[in-house]
């Protein structure tokens, strides 16, 4: 063998143990007898625009896939790559989302968690044993793991966390088509300093988070109402 050959051959190796270490809480629950594992993910709660989306993955098997994990910690190109691979080897998944006005009536946690529930009530085979990033899911009737860090922790989990962020940043490059004061398409909505300059250039869009603290200054500083003030007036 050569030197290469040997390189190849341990990073193959590594890769491998990688992938099974994060396939430990799905093979528990496997053997505990449940067959379809599902994990959810949901990407979007920090930007200052545009929806929150969540993304439910169901398995039957391991989903043994080179480069799975957290989405952040995978570029993007490979992360449109991974996407399809996942969806072609998933038994079932499902997306979900909660718009700007869901988002600023509930709250971030709340329209997060509605995201979740309308993924989860998408999808075309329901999960036996379902795991979350950290979140308790009330409405799911079974048997659920609120895993901390579960999308760097957990390949089920992973998996939702990229189809999440894929499908939230094409709809992002739609919003950018359609108001491209803001390069949302560059940013996806976070508080970039681009970003910010848009804001205080343009203030806020109908996209935009209203009661998102910087919104709301943004909204100040050239001297708009904010929505509190507006509703004020209607009263």
């Amino acid at each position: 063998m050569t030197a290469k050959q040997r390189k190849a051959k341990a990073t193959y190796e590594r890769e491998r143990r990688r992938l099974h270490r994060l396939h430990r809480f799905e093979y528990a629950a496997r053997e505990r007898g449940f067959t379809l594992v599902g994990g959810i993910d949901e990407v979007g709660r920090g930007p200052l625009a545009g929806p929150v989306v969540a993304a439910c993955v169901v398995a039957a098997q391991p989903l043994l896939i080179k480069g799975l994990n957290d989405s952040k910690q995978v570029r993007p190109e490979l992360r449109v790559e991974l996407a399809e691979i996942i969806k072609s080897r998933a038994i079932a998944w499902a997306i979900g989302s909660a718009c700007v006005a869901e988002i600023d009536r509930l709250n971030i946690y709340w329209a997060s968690v509605l995201a979740m529930e309308r993924a989860i009530a998408a999808l075309a085979a329901v999960p036996e044993y379902l795991i979350t990033d950290a979140v308790r899911i009330r409405s799911f009737g079974g048997p659920q793991e609120p895993l901390v860090h579960g999308d760097a922790r957990c390949a089920v989990v992973a998996a939702a966390s990229i189809v999440a962020k894929v499908h939230r940043d094409a709809l992002m490059v739609e919003l950018d088509r359609e108001e491209p004061r803001y390069g949302f398409a560059l940013h996806k909505g976070y508080s970039t300093p681009v970003h910010l300059a848009a804001l205080r250039t343009h203030g806020p869009s109908v996209h935009h988070r209203a009661n998102w603290a910087r919104v709301r200054d943004a909204q100040l500083a050239l001297g708009l109402q904010t929505l509190e003030a507006l509703e004020a007036v209607g009263e």
